[in-house]
């Protein structure tokens, strides 16, 4: 009698799980049904292997089969929504229903088993950290001369490694990371780090691996987190383990070296010493101070993610295209011959005399889109979006690029053309519907960062040299330029040859 008892009851718990993992919330946006613990993670990555690997292709999918702009799905056992139009796209960016982060299985492995930093972290922690950290980056330079004195030093170490490479193949991808991230890395801390040192670049190909190796969704690790126990390698825990050392290797010894030098008027020297001064002035006040160690590492990362990567890969597409469209390149030639005296360094005051590049670069955002799918957002509360119910905690994905490529707006948006942003009178314009950088409170950190380093090194670049092909490799060679981009959570160039010839007007 008793086992009858027990094995009915573990039935009814059994059926009772099962419901619930089942069960679709009232009024859900439309989308696949799901399956008990993995939901329809499953059908995603099968989806996204017979598109290209792109989550952004299997949304796009899933949005022509059910007929709406609004996608509900459940990844593992996390509740996903994804807005695919402008305007639930916009609704997402403005409304405070939406301006939290997740609290995930992959965001705490991001961050040390932690929920810190700025990226993933809401709230009033949320508003204090990044607060202090935007007012003390511009006290330290960020966005100001200080800033691109630094981006046209790193742009003339850049120029002088494609001097001793002149003639030669080479894929920009390769080198334009250091050059970036050195700019921001020169802000944080004072200093900057040789180009040959061994640890930025094993952090740069960790980095890169990390990007191929998951998506925006935080890839299957995060749905299926128990994978870690049976696949450690092929899920990417042990990337994301190697990863997180490799961080703290590089960030603590710089960390206790300011500690270490510290003194008050330092304060204003860089963003480290400026924040060891704020953990010092708390932690008498305030032993339980959100200003750590810890958090300061999180935060540093935050920013070589956002001012880094993505920019030297946008600087990268930017090249790419003067292979691929080599009209553009005479048209580029012309403006910056016209606009810039041949022997004065570029600055980003001079993008007003250039409205072309500029329409050359907003294009490159648009045309690529390298963030496709983006976010990812927390639903605050019980919400709507486009019409559907968003239940509370639910995890909210945006499509940047169904915005960037929308037919009835754009009009041919498969065509890459600059003089879509060009007015009559050769103004920039018609920039609304580009979200490069994102829009509202969550907008971008590193933008200021990443407009001032890719007009200032594209420029530079295209002052000194002509762009082309190598003689020896036909179209159809593995390091061609191709407009087909390589998918992680951002996109990126397939490697490609490039050979830099000095131009007769370069004489400087």
């Amino acid at each position: 009698m008793i086992t009858l008892t027990l094995a009915a009851l573990a039935l009814i718990l059994l059926v009772a799980f099962l419901l619930k993992e089942l069960w679709r919330p009232a009024n859900y946006p439309p989308g696949p049904r799901w399956l008990p613990i993995v939901g329809n993670t499953p059908l995603v990555r099968k989806m996204a292997a017979k598109h290209g690997g792109l989550l952004a292709n299997v949304f796009d999918k899933l949005s022509e089969s059910y007929r709406s702009s609004v996608i509900g799905l459940k990844l593992g056992r996390e509740r996903v929504v994804v807005g695919l139009g402008y305007d639930e796209v916009k609704d997402i960016f403005f409304n405070e229903a939406f301006q939290s982060k997740p609290d995930n299985f992959f965001v705490r492995l991001r961050t040390l088993g932690t929920r810190l930093g700025i990226t993933f972290t809401d709230g009033e922690f949320w508003n204090e950290q990044r607060s202090f950290v935007t007012r003390h980056l511009r006290q330290a330079g960020y966005g100001r001369q200080k800033m691109q004195a630094q981006i046209q030093t790193e742009l003339n170490e850049l120029l002088d490694v494609l001097e001793n490479r002149m003639e030669q193949p080479i894929w920009p991808g390769s080198i334009l990371a250091i050059s970036v991230i050195n700019v921001l890395w020169t802000i944080v801390t004072g200093s900057r780090v040789p180009r040959e040192d061994d640890r930025l670049q094993r952090l740069l190909l960790l980095l890169h691996e990390r990007t191929k190796a998951f998506d925006m969704s935080g890839g299957t690790l995060n749905q299926l987190p128990w994978l870690r126990f049976i696949a450690p390698e092929w899920s990417g825990y042990n990337l994301l383990r190697r990863f997180n050392k490799q961080l703290t290797e590089f960030f603590t010894p710089t960390i206790e070296q300011h500690h270490e030098n510290f003194s008050a008027d330092k304060a204003v020297d860089d963003l480290i010493y400026a924040y060891i001064k704020e953990m010092r002035d708390r932690k008498d006040s305030n032993p339980e101070s959100n200003f750590t160690d810890v958090q300061l590492t999180m935060i540093i990362l935050d920013l070589f993610i956002a001012g880094g990567h993505t920019t030297s890969t946008t600087i990268d597409l930017a090249l790419m295209m003067m292979l691929v469209r080599p009209d553009l390149q005479t048209k580029i030639h012309s403006e910056i011959d016209t606009a810039l005296r041949h022997d004065a360094a570029p600055h980003y005051d001079d993008h007003h005399k250039l409205p072309y590049v500029e329409a050359f670069l907003l294009e490159v955002h648009r045309f690529f889109s390298i963030a496709p799918v983006s976010g990812p957002r927390r639903a605050l509360a019980d919400c709507t979006l486009g019409g559907y119910r968003v239940p509370k905690n639910t995890t909210v994905l945006y499509g940047l690029r169904n915005v960037h490529m929308d037919p009835e707006h754009w009009g041919d948006p498969e065509v890459f053309r600059p003089e879509r942003f060009l007015g009559e009178e050769r103004q920039i314009v018609n920039t609304e519907r580009l979200f490069a950088f994102g829009q509202g409170k969550r907008r971008c950190l590193g933008e200021t960062l990443a407009r001032s380093c890719l007009f200032t090194i594209f420029v530079g670049v295209m002052q000194r040299y002509c762009l082309v092909k190598p003689e020896d490799e036909g179209h159809e060679s593995d390091m061609a330029p191709s407009l087909t981009l390589r998918p992680g959570i951002t996109l990126s160039a397939k490697p490609y040859n490039v050979v830099f010839k000095r131009r007769k007007q370069a004489d400087f």
